[in-house]
C-alpha cells in the first residue's frame, strides 16, 4: 500500500516546551523524520492491534494480559511498580491483580521485613504468557514467511535499527 501524504501540523504548544521554530527552519531532513516517524507509529500500532487478535483465545482480557507479562517478562513487582508500568493508577491495578488472582495467574506474597507486597507470575500464568506469545510470533512469522527473501532481509535489518532507535527513546 503507498504511503498517505499527510500534512503534518505543530500540536499546541505547552507551556514548557520550547517554542517551535520558524517554517522556514525546518529542514527537508526533519520533514523526511517526520514522515518516517508518523508511518513507523502506525505501522507499530496496526501491527499490534492484529496480533492482538490473537490474545482472544487466552480467555483473558487485555489489561490482565498485558500487566500479567509485565510479571513475566519482568519479573516480580509491588503493585506500585505494576501499575506504574502499565501506566495506570494503583486502583486501576488492584482490580486487575485482583482477576489475575482469582485466576490463578498471579500470587502475592510479602517482603522479607513483613512491610510491602510483591505480585509474581504462577506457574500457570507463565504457562499462559508464552502460548499468548507463542501464537502471536506464529502468526507473525506466517506473514514474514510470504515475504520474498530479499525483503526478509530487509526487514532484519530494519528490525536491527529500529532496536537502536527505541534505545534512543
Amino acid at each position: 500500500m503507498p504511503p498517505v501524504k499527510r500534512e503534518i501540523r505543530p500540536g499546541p504548544k505547552a507551556t514548557t516546551a520550547p517554542p517551535s521554530p520558524p517554517a522556514e527552519a525546518i529542514t527537508e531532513t526533519d520533514l523526511a523524520a517526520l514522515e518516517l516517524a508518523d508511518q513507523l507509529h502506525s505501522a507499530a500500532i496496526h501491527l499490534l492491534r492484529r496480533l492482538r487478535v490473537r490474545d482472544r483465545e487466552s480467555g483473558v482480557g487485555p489489561a490482565q494480559l498485558s500487566a500479567l507479562s509485565v510479571l513475566v517478562f519482568g519479573g516480580p513487582k509491588s503493585l506500585g511498580e505494576l501499575a506504574d508500568a502499565e501506566q495506570v493508577r494503583p486502583p486501576t491495578m488492584s482490580r486487575i491483580v485482583a482477576g489475575l488472582q482469582r485466576s490463578g495467574f498471579v500470587r502475592r506474597y510479602a517482603t522479607e521485613d513483613g512491610r510491602r507486597i510483591r505480585l509474581e507470575a504462577t506457574p500457570k500464568g507463565v504457562s499462559l504468557m508464552w502460548e499468548a506469545r507463542e501464537r502471536r510470533v506464529s502468526s507473525l512469522a506466517a506473514a514474514v514467511a510470504g515475504l520474498p527473501e530479499l525483503a526478509r532481509q530487509q526487514l532484519h535489518q530494519a528490525v536491527s535499527q529500529l532496536r537502536q532507535v527505541i534505545r534512543d527513546l
